[in-house]
């Protein structure tokens, strides 16, 4: 017979799989019994994923044109442009000021989006976090698609997805238009913020594993940061509509990358071709496995046509359903897994502390400020103190672990004292009643308090096992937001109408930055071990996964 490239071959490490006489079509899934022996599982046959390994047990033959650190810098400029989008937002020439009018009614038009729509302050509270409910409801929904999707594609779903929402915020005509544009900004963000981490993790050198992660999460304050001047620079100039329809020009090229790139994949995950051969094979193994004892392939037995496409067109109507309660089952088996895990339960505490703490600073620490030391530049300086102490913080924080020797258990000291030493700064810079006094300790503090920026995700990587942890960043996120800053700041406001002394509210938010040290202390002493090389859901050997190339490497020889 002449060559025949497509036609799929035997593989003798798979007992479930035989040799079919012709390959499938793209769109057949194809089941056949063995004439040998009835009681012989169904074997599946469906086309390779053009895109994926063909080898999904080795390394792609064909690497792909990212390296480790073009994939490092591509993902920490998402990541910045992500909360550049929160900055512009928050920033004066965006969010602009209300319409005033005096007693002898004399009106000012407002400025901004507050002034085009009229809005209050508390429409505009519900503006600036609206981005928080499309965030939280689609991060674990993408992290579980990650099982049986390529997640640099939902990377790319969810960038487009950003792209379009950021487009139609400068499009919006009322306050509902432009809070569901700015929930569907959370939903795009979902995406990367739950897979990026991974990623890079999956791809940096060992000894330096968690300094590439504070060089992604550096991204955090120093977004922040530029989103503010961004937003009054477009804003004043130009509008607050083209500050959006920017951001969303400069996202387009990473969101068409998602697409056009060959797809990567990760750590613990089969490719998807694979899982759905395995999820096909389950169904039609529990459908027919009554009949596999009775019949073989080759039986002359006649058969009722009408029968057999009634039950295919039944088994057709319900794979849908079925594919989707694997979905939950296998999420809520996840989640169970992530729960039981003390390290992680811990980790997520003291992060959820901490943020409380860092969500009410960013927020309420211009007024404080303001109100304290009588800043007029109120805005300009905490600004400057947050990124320029973000920036080597998040750095210092990621290189010092890797020098210690990154372990969960040097994490959890490096979080504990860090953060108590940060606390300490931090609290005695409100007691001064001196400004330069209390910048110098702040100045500290807050460079300490961003130092666990890469220990703590460090942590949430390395303690479950590879095919959890776009679930474990995920619920992360989830849970320092649920519980963390969307609750801190107004929570601070209402202490302060009680108090009615922004240097005691200061002080006692100050404090919770001491419980998160103990929390993050008690970590110190819980059995870690870390998981990074277990085995994923497909079955590969550890000691054939430590002897992979990494995926992205293409120097290779």
């Amino acid at each position: 017979m002449g060559d025949e490239p497509n036609k799929p071959e035997a593989d003798s490490s798979k007992p479930d799989s035989a040799p079919l006489p012709s390959p499938p079509t793209p769109t057949t899934t194809t089941a056949t019994t063995t004439t040998t022996n009835p009681t012989t599982a169904m074997a599946i046959s469906l086309p390779r994923d053009p895109e994926g390994n063909p080898n999904p047990s080795g390394p792609d033959p064909s690497p792909s044109w990212f390296t480790p650190k073009r994939l490092l810098v591509i993902f920490c400029i998402i990541n910045m442009l992500n909360y550049v989008d929160r900055g512009a937002i928050a920033s004066n020439g965006v969010n602009g000021s209300r319409r005033t009018c005096t007693d002898s009614g004399i009106c000012t038009s407002g400025s901004g989006i507050q002034g085009d729509f009229n809005l209050n302050y508390f429409e505009d509270g519900v503006l600036s976090s609206a981005f928080m409910v499309g965030l939280l409801v689609a991060s674990p929904i993408f992290a579980s698609l990650a099982k049986s999707h390529n997640p640099f594609r939902l990377i790319g779903v969810g960038l487009l997805v950003w792209t379009i929402a950021t487009a139609g915020c400068g499009c919006s005509f009322d306050f509902w238009s432009i809070t569901i544009c700015r929930m569907l900004v959370g939903v795009g963000e979902a995406s990367f913020i739950s897979l990026a981490a991974p990623f890079i993790d999956d791809n940096a050198p060992v000894a330096q594993k968690t300094a590439w992660l504070s060089i992604f999460y550096m991204c955090i304050p120093t977004g922040i940061a530029v989103g503010y001047v961004y937003g009054g620079l477009v804003g004043s100039h130009l509008h607050w509509r083209a500050a959006f329809w920017g951001e969303s020009i400069l996202m387009l090229p990473f969101a068409i990358l998602g697409f056009v790139i060959k797809p990567l994949q990760l750590k613990g995950f089969a490719s998807s071709v694979s899982k759905e051969a395995k999820g096909y094979g389950e169904m039609i193994d529990q459908k027919f496995q009554d009949d596999t004892n009775e019949r073989t392939a080759e039986q002359a037995i006649p058969v009722d046509n009408d029968l057999a496409d009634k039950t295919s067109q039944k088994f057709n109507l319900s794979t849908g359903s079925k594919q989707f309660l694997i979905q939950i089952k296998r999420f809520w088996k996840d989640m169970k897994a992530l729960l039981h895990e003390k390290v992680y339960v811990v980790n997520v505490l003291g992060y959820i502390a901490y943020n409380f703490v860092i969500g009410a600073y960013s927020y309420w620490g211009p007024k404080a400020g303001y109100d304290i030391y009588h800043m007029s530049n109120a805005d300009l300086m905490f600004g400057g103190i947050t990124i320029i102490c973000g920036i080597f913080g998040t750095l210092a924080g990621g290189f010092v672990l890797d020098k210690m020797d990154s372990t969960i258990s040097n994490a959890f000291k490096l979080l504990s004292g860090a953060t108590f030493l940060g606390a300490i700064f931090c609290f005695s810079a409100f007691c001064f009643k001196s400004l330069y006094g209390f910048i110098a300790f702040f100045s500290v503090g807050e460079l300490l308090v961003f130092a666990t920026q890469g220990p703590v995700n460090y942590i949430c990587l390395h303690c479950i096992k590879p095919s959890l942890r776009p679930l474990s960043m995920a619920m992360s996120t989830v849970s320092i937001h649920i519980f963390g800053d969307v609750p801190s700041s107004p929570l601070v406001g209402v202490l302060q109408d009680q108090v009615n002394n922004w240097r005691e509210t200061a002080l006692i938010l100050t404090s919770v930055l001491f419980v998160a040290a103990v929390i993050w202390f008690i970590g110190i002493f819980l059995h870690s071990v870390d998981r990074f090389n277990e085995d994923g859901e497909h079955d590969v050997p550890n000691v054939e996964r430590s002897n992979r190339r990494p995926l992205l490497d293409e120097n290779t020889e």
